[in-house]
């Protein structure tokens, strides 16, 4: 599982995290346990659709400015497209390691539960009003929706260089909602900055491209954020079909709080910019320390992002 929506993880709790990671390896707790009984959820419809209420983002955003800094000028400017692809060479060895930042890519916050920590990845997809992002349906729903999400793209020890965005709808498959099915873990979030700035995301961070019914075998970066670090970890290496519904890749140490984390094929050198082809998830709810699956983005996938992009 590569998720931990059920409490904070932010930076000061270090020496918690620690404890609480022994504990895990010495089995006395449960590495994938579902969503606290305290955490604020919501119904939405039989679609699997909810509309998020404006005054509880706004909430959610205020209760965020005791974990990240939304420092004027710390955006750096985004480069122009280099107009080719990096051939995303398998990482040697074939572990994650620390990466950049992306500005289309970032983690999952949570405030409900005390001090905000990030427990889960997403990223911005191209949509048609410019407001959309992905990530899995274990990210935002567990027997009801989750209602204190902020996401911070291109998040980096502490900084939210592109400010702080919270759900304005979420679209989920309702065979997700129904009994958590492995192949229908995948999440749509349209997203709103409160305050003034009414630009849409795509507009301050760029987009990545989304396909659906990808090929497999082909070249993909995969991001996230772990849930104990402040900064992202990155690994590069072929998908595999691990069944006609779900993706496997391959590579050691993209630990909980990966989830949700893109699949990115077609990166370009410049932007960091790609086309999303899967997010972590999936078989085993992301898979574990050696390998990592994401539902396959077939027709199921691209009708849920047809319904999402047409909400609101």
């Amino acid at each position: 599982m590569r998720q931990n929506a059920s409490g904070p993880r932010p930076a000061a709790v270090t020496a918690l995290v620690t404890a609480v990671l022994g504990l895990a390896a010495a089995g006395l707790i449960v590495a994938n346990q579902g969503l606290a009984t305290d955490s604020p959820v919501a119904d939405g419809d039989a679609s699997g659709h909810y509309a998020q209420p404006k005054a509880q983002g706004d909430e959610t955003a205020e209760a965020m400015r005791s974990a990240v800094r939304s420092e004027n000028g710390t955006a750096p400017l985004k480069p122009a497209s280099s107009g080719g692809t990096d051939p995303l060479p398998t990482s040697d060895p074939l572990r994650a390691a620390e990466s950049a930042p992306s500005p289309a890519v970032g983690p999952l916050f949570y405030t409900g539960q005390g001090a905000p920590g990030h427990g889960c990845s997403a990223s911005v997809v191209h949509s048609p009003k410019g407001d959309l992002i992905v990530t899995a349906a274990h990210c935002v729903y567990q027997d009801g929706f989750r209602t204190d999400i902020a996401f911070v793209p291109g998040y980096r020890d502490g900084v939210a260089p592109y400010g702080v965005w919270v759900p304005a709808s979420v679209d989920i498959d309702p065979e997700w909602a129904a009994d958590r099915d492995p192949d229908h873990d995948v999440a749509f979030l349209r997203v709103r900055r409160p305050g003034a700035d009414t630009r849409a995301i795509e507009q301050v961070t760029g987009a990545e491209r989304i396909r659906f019914r990808p090929p497999v075998g082909q070249q993909a970066r995969v991001t996230g954020y772990p849930v104990t670090e402040e900064r992202p970890v990155s690994c590069q290496n072929a998908t595999k079909s691990f069944s006609p519904t779900q993706l496997r890749f391959d590579c050691a140490d993209l630990p909980n709080g990966t989830s949700g984390g893109p699949f990115l094929t077609d990166v370009d050198p410049a932007t960091g910019l790609g086309t999303v082809n899967g997010v972590v998830g999936g078989h085993d709810e992301g898979g574990d320390e050696e390998t990592s699956y994401s539902s396959y983005f077939g027709d199921g996938v691209e009708a849920l992002y047809r319904r999402a992009t047409a909400a609101g």
